[in-house]
């Protein structure tokens, strides 16, 4: 009644001196019952101002929030009655005090006392109304304080947020979006909540933020929001990381080359993903989109030089090398490339101006270094292997002068990777070694010194030896064979990646053994197959280890004579009728020498069988050993398989074959009792006329339709070459074990 009289007579003075003595007398006196009686009056004074409370809201409205602090929890119940009763006279007077408004609930929301908690929601919706009627609310100047708050451990708290959260997207005139860079961590946080319900508004108010994305994508800030959901896409928690992995769906496919820079960070988030197993088969669906969607986004247009223009220089898309991109280096190995993540509770986004506008340019360092410690990590899943083996590739295809600067660091990793257990992990690593040595802008960069001596080779020694280091051509006109019509071009790491995968297969022996085969088989599809076994053959005849040297000779010769991939190369040796053919002969000749057997059964491949008798002639000064005698076994194998089937046929006209049937029953006469021997034996017994295998005056010269010893090939100094190479092996074997020892070793298979 007394408050009502003032504001009839417009006592404003007398007005203020009675709300401040309720307030310091009373509302924050040391008694409780004076603190009640205050509250009230408090109350009773906003009744009576009715529409003019506005003008004295913060006189009212501090010291009832002060009680809200109070240790009673019946003064805090009548406090919120009292704000209560202020608040709705005021209405929407009260808005510009929102903050200290939602302050104070936010702190009664989690009230252990049920009846202040039930005060509180009265009050919460009532002010919530307010907000939603009206079109004052100021919401830049509650974003800090709903950040600060959103990272509230306390479930009412937290359910308290994201109830507010709902009703602001709600209203249309507040845009929430704008300031959804702010809140998204504390969102993601609050979906990892114990509690069902607020786990369900959580998803509920994400939901409703991706639509609005999905409907508005040219005013969403997506390069403020990726390395929070980088972050996110790295928790353990199902929920979360799905959730966070669908937004990044969205955002790649949305924002597009936007994300390019945040690639790194992407990368780390989702290549583990990819080897989950159905446990967590939906995130690795929507993994697999992201990475999908990301490697899309590079073109060859990316490969242009890093050196930006001025005028672009100063729009550039936000590079995450830079300090303001700090979460990605620390939480999802973003340029930097580490692949350790860490969580944090609060993240400070950074606004990069112009984002959407400014030209992407794609940084690889990150990109690579996330790549390389994925792929040379063991413990992680074959399909992330997979994964990053196919970006490899990718950016091979379409970057190559970029993705060339880091090739030798790349190099090592995936030549350790050859020793994964996966065959299609081995593929794909082939597949990017291939690129690699074929790729037209390797031959740009220097691939750095390569290991041993003389070693650094031209291009055409790659496919031709050169007449210093062959000399097998008796023909003059040799100096322009330095290629085949057919072969391509092989760049500066081609030979190096051919040193390098000896190397690997000398190191590791079993992998010559399980795999060796299968890889070389692959790399022939891939690459060229005579350049393969020309640089191959090349690098051998420096090859120290002898032992060595005859096992990947015999297990080339393998691969030469059975493989269906090696089926034109035979067929260009099997006659030798042009210049190329003959120089790949003679370079495979002096390698293969580290193994008379395949050396043997070369010339019978190419039809060389004056000399492949010429050969077997000079077994008799060889040790026959365990080894040998397998090796002889083996070959007579080869001669009834499909491979050999015009030898064999050949055997039927023995009036100009005669050195062809020698060259057998050399053989049969180098085999024990055994069941090789049978074999030649019942197969040289089908000859017809042995009596014509006399190589005399009166046996015809071979008609132009027969295979003849080349003439332009030294066979002469071909079988010099050969002693020589069994002399130091020879040589080799008395040093490990001593003759006697070599001698004891005749075996009857």
């Amino acid at each position: 009644r007394l408050v009502r009289e003032f504001v009839a007579q417009n006592n404003t003075v007398q007005i203020k001196h009675v709300i401040q003595t309720l307030s310091q007398e009373f509302a924050l006196s040391q008694h409780p019952h004076s603190r009640k009686g205050g509250l009230i009056g408090l109350a009773a004074c906003s009744i009576a101002l009715g529409k003019d409370s506005g003008l004295y809201l913060k006189e009212l409205i501090e010291p009832v929030l002060t009680c809200f602090n109070d240790a009673d929890s019946r003064l805090r119940y009548y406090a919120c009655e009292a704000l209560y009763n202020i608040v709705k006279v005021a209405r929407g007077a009260v808005l510009p005090h929102f903050n200290v408004l939602f302050d104070g609930l936010s702190k009664l929301a989690a009230d252990p006392d049920p009846n202040v908690k039930s005060g509180s929601e009265l009050l919460d919706r009532l002010l919530k109304d307010i907000v939603t009627e009206s079109n004052k609310f100021d919401l830049v100047g509650f974003i800090p304080l709903l950040r600060e708050r959103i990272y509230s451990n306390n479930q009412y708290a937290r359910q308290f947020i994201i109830s507010w959260i709902l009703v602001l997207e709600s209203v249309p005139d507040i845009n929430l979006l704008d300031y959804l860079p702010e809140i998204l961590d504390g969102l993601f946080q609050i979906l990892g909540d114990n509690g069902k319900e607020i786990r369900k508004m959580c998803e509920v108010v994400l939901g409703e933020f991706l639509k609005e994305i999905k409907k508005n994508p040219s005013s969403v800030k997506f390069a403020e929001m990726a390395n929070i959901l980088v972050i996110h896409c790295q928790t353990t928690d199902d929920l979360i990381q799905l959730t966070a992995m669908c937004w990044m769906r969205e955002f790649i496919q949305l924002a597009g080359r936007v994300m390019l820079p945040y690639s790194s960070g992407i990368l780390t988030a989702v290549l583990p993903c990819l080897a989950y197993d159905d446990r967590k088969k939906s995130i690795k669906e929507v993994a697999n989109v992201c990475n999908q969607s990301l490697m899309k986004l590079v073109t060859p247009e990316d490969d242009e030089p890093d050196e930006p223009k001025p005028v672009v220089q100063k729009q550039a898309e936000p590079n995450p090398d830079d300090s303001s991109a700090k979460q990605e280096g620390a939480a999802s190995g973003g340029p930097d490339g580490s692949c350790d993540s860490s969580f944090s509770s609060g993240i400070s986004v950074f606004t990069p101006a112009s984002t959407e506008r400014a030209p992407v340019t794609l940084h690889l360092d990150g990109i690579v270094q996330v790549l390389s410690c994925h792929l040379s990590n063991m413990a992680i899943g074959m399909m992330t292997r997979i994964a990053v083996l196919k970006w490899l590739y990718h950016l091979y295809i379409k970057t190559p002068r970029k993705m060339f600067r880091h090739t030798d660091s790349l190099f090592p990793t995936l030549l350790q990777t050859l020793s994964d257990e996966s065959d299609e992990v081995i593929l794909k690593d082939l597949e990017v070694l291939a690129e690699i040595a074929s790729s037209p802008a390797g031959q740009m960069d220097d691939p750095g010194p390569l290991d041993g001596p003389d070693l650094r080779v031209s291009h055409s020694e790659l496919q031709v030896p050169t007449p210093g280091r062959a000399g097998l051509l008796k023909t003059p006109g040799t100096k322009g064979l330095e290629c085949s019509p057919s072969t391509p071009t092989m760049n500066s790491y081609f030979y190096k990646f051919m040193i390098n995968l000896l190397k690997r297969f000398s190191s590791e022996r079993k992998l010559l053994e399980v795999r060796g085969g299968f890889i070389i088989r692959q790399l022939c599809l891939l690459l060229n197959a005579e350049n393969i076994f020309h640089s191959m053959a090349d690098i051998l005849l420096r090859e120290e280890d002898l032992k060595f040297a005859s096992t990947m000779v015999h297990t080339l010769n393998t691969i030469l004579l059975t493989s269906t991939e090696l089926f034109q190369l035979r067929n260009q040796l099997k006659d030798l009728k042009t210049p190329e053919s003959q120089n790949l002969f003679c370079c495979l000749y002096r390698s293969w020498c580290h193994n008379p057997v395949t050396t043997v059964s070369l010339c019978f491949l190419t039809q060389n069988y004056r000399h492949a008798y010429d050969l077997i002639q000079k077994f008799g000064d060889l040790e026959v050993t365990v080894d040998f005698l397998t090796e002889v076994d083996k070959l007579v194998q080869l001669i009834e398989c499909p491979i050999f089937t015009y030898l064999r046929l050949q055997l039927l006209d023995v009036k100009n074959n005669p050195y062809l049937i020698k060259a057998l029953y050399g053989l049969l006469m180098l085999l024990p009792q055994s069941s090789a021997f049978q074999l030649l034996s019942h197969r040289l017994q089908c000859v017809p006329n042995p009596e014509l295998l006399q190589t005399g005056d009166g046996v015809k010269a071979a008609p132009k339709s027969q295979k003849a010893d080349s003439p332009s090939i030294d066979y002469a100094e071909l079988l010099q070459h050969f002693e020589r190479v069994q002399k130091k092996h020879l040589e080799v074997r008395h040093q490990r074990s001593g003759r006697g020892d070599h001698l004891d070793r005749r075996v009857v298979l």
